[in-house]
């Protein structure tokens, strides 16, 4: 062989180990489960040409449950691995419970990158005479076109040995296959005629289940033939989907992060579908000619970070709403957090009280049962205290602030007796004082109000500092031998301390709170390391942040909120694994409110 014919096969081999070695790093760089810390490829589910521009709401993985599990099973420790295969797999079984399916067998050789969940519509068939019948979609996107119309065959012929009767129509070039309609009565029907004991109302004719196969990209499952109908329409008729709809692209492009999970939600549709005994209710204010709620949208975006899962909001403001941009003033932790303990299971944390209160109230005006929760809460407050706190603190508190609760032994089932929230928690108030005379008239109102209560107001020494106590003063007789008069005793009952530190005002129940607010910080909640992690996760400039630990604040939270256990039944394999949660605002801009929060995981 010639030297020039040797160098020459050399280099083409060499040239083909390179290419080979590329195309190899690339294939194992996208199969990497890290990836996901960057985000889904796509950002914007595909399955959204099927869904209806008035659909209430719609949930989009963008992930394959695969990815998701080997990202847990790399993030979690060895020693835990095993544990964690075993709870996703339990989740994917309970999700697929009463189906007779199972994931590995049938779903994971064809599953694709997507899997959307929609609300398409509050009534299947628009007359709610005979009561409501939501529709749902299920859109499953296919990576292998063949496995998954096997999947879908040999899923109906277990049906059909059932006893199923099987209804197969052609729509449009599309095969729908659904099982035979099952009379249910609607709540109107089950109403009876007083002059001919008949239903007022037919009843709503409801498909248990219906499935189609679109193209070569997606399995579709509803609970109707005619939500895949709808389905179809959207796709050949785009006006109608998603996709072309100007509330859903502008809610959508205000969301920065890369995301494996998107949520939107169309806030009427879905407060309407809700009803007034549900969570969101809304109440159409007046605008002009118009009335309008206050948000129009919201859509949710979902990532991942190595310490946990990080969620960016967006509520994009209604028709005729104010829509002027309000920029958040923080780069950093308020200084007013040195104050309260490392501790602390709860905290809420800013600049301008008074502004964030007024903001808040405008915002929640539009749906009732959240602006009565809190306005109930507040009023419980209120009472507790014989003050109004929108007059006489959240008016003149224009600086900083920062609100802590210290923890007490709670029982938790989880975990045994731990230190958290309880009824009898000790609180800290931490205020900066402006060089106004606002502030300083407000605490002298907050000494006056005291008095008036009936209240003595005394000062003494905590270490160096001196402080001010708020004490209810009252007699007691304690038992004496006989014949000697009864010896009455002088008991005072301390209802709240305050004190002049640096720029600040200090507020507490008791003098314990406030001893160890003054010696905070040495070890305050800015050096906790929890706390910043979880800061850390947020974007930057913000409105301040409000933090709470999961696992000392369960046990009160599930007391003061029965539907909490509810969610935390839906919710398991995340709240189970859950170890704090921390919330906070980036303002507005151009009608949009964007907020974050970051779900700390053990």
């Amino acid at each position: 062989m010639k030297l020039r014919s040797f160098f020459y096969l050399l280099g083409t081999f060499v040239l083909a180990m390179v290419m080979v070695g590329a195309v190899g790093f690339f294939w194992l760089t996208a199969q990497n489960p890290l990836n996901l810390l960057r985000g889904a490829k796509s950002t914007s589910p595909a399955a959204a040409m099927f869904v209806s521009k008035q659909a209430p709401l719609m949930v989009s993985l963008l992930v394959s449950p695969d990815r998701l599990q080997a990202f847990r099973q790399l993030a979690a420790p060895p020693a835990q691995r095993r544990q964690a295969r075993a709870e996703l797999e339990q989740f994917k079984q309970t999700l697929l419970a009463n189906t007779g399916l199972d994931y590995q067998r049938d779903i994971q050789p064809w599953l694709g990158e997507e899997i959307t969940l929609a609300l398409t519509t509050l009534d299947i068939d628009r007359d709610e005479k005979n009561g409501r019948q939501p529709g749902y979609l299920v859109a499953f996107a296919s990576q292998d076109v063949e496995r998954s119309r096997e999947f879908l065959q040999l899923f109906w012929q277990k049906r059909a040995l059932t006893g199923s009767d099987l209804v197969f129509e052609q729509y449009k070039g599309v095969k729908l296959i659904y099982t035979d309609k099952l009379e249910l009565p609607s709540k109107a029907a089950s109403r009876l005629n007083k002059a001919n004991r008949q239903p007022l109302n037919p009843p709503i004719s409801v498909s248990s289940l219906a499935t189609a196969a679109v193209g070569d990209r997606f399995i579709l499952f509803a609970n109707h033939p005619r939500v895949l109908r709808e389905a179809i329409n959207n796709v050949q008729a785009e006006d109608l989907n998603l996709n072309h709809s100007r509330l859903y692209q502008r809610t959508l492009q205000s969301l920065s992060q890369r995301s494996i999970g998107v949520t939107f939600v169309n806030l009427p549709k879905l407060a309407d579908w809700l009803g007034k005994p549900a969570v969101l209710s809304v109440t159409k204010q007046p605008v002009g000619d118009t009335t309008a709620p206050t948000y129009e949208s919201l859509a949710v975006s979902l990532g991942i970070t190595p310490q946990g899962l990080l969620a960016e909001t967006a509520f994009l403001t209604a028709l005729g709403q104010s829509e002027s941009a309000v920029i958040p003033p923080l780069t950093q932790p308020v200084e007013a957090l040195q104050y309260l303990p490392s501790t602390s299971p709860f905290s809420a944390s800013g600049k301008n009280l008074d502004q964030l209160w007024k903001g808040l109230t405008a915002s929640l005006s539009g749906y009732d049962v959240v602006s009565q929760l809190v306005n109930q809460s507040l009023a419980t407050l209120q009472a507790d205290w014989g003050i109004q706190l929108t007059e006489d603190v959240f008016h003149w508190v224009k600086g900083e602030y920062a609100l802590g609760v210290l923890p007490v032994a709670v029982a938790n089932k989880a975990d045994g007796t731990v230190r958290g929230l309880a009824n009898d928690s000790d609180w800290i108030f931490v205020a900066e004082r402006s060089n106004s005379a606002g502030s300083r008239q407000g605490i002298e109102r907050l000494d006056e109000i005291a008095r008036k209560q009936g209240l003595s107001i005394g000062s003494v020494q905590l270490g160096d500092q001196a402080v001010s106590i708020w004490t209810r003063l009252s007699t007691a007789s304690s038992p004496t031998p006989k014949g000697k008069p009864a010896a009455v005793t002088l008991q005072a009952e301390i209802r709240g301390v305050h004190a002049s530190v640096g720029k600040y005002e200090i507020f507490t129940s008791s003098v314990e709170a406030m001893d160890q607010a003054l010696s905070a910080p040495q070890a305050s909640l800015v050096k906790n390391p929890q706390f910043n992690q979880a800061r850390g996760a947020l974007l930057q400039p913000n409105n301040g942040y409000l933090y709470l630990d999961w696992l000392s604040s369960q046990p009160l939270l599930e007391q003061r909120l029965p539907l909490l256990k509810v969610v935390e039944l839906a919710g398991k394999p995340l709240l189970s694994h859950m170890r704090s949660l921390t919330l906070t605002s980036y303002g507005s801009q151009a009608g949009v409110q964007r907020g974050g929060m970051f779900i700390n995981l053990k």
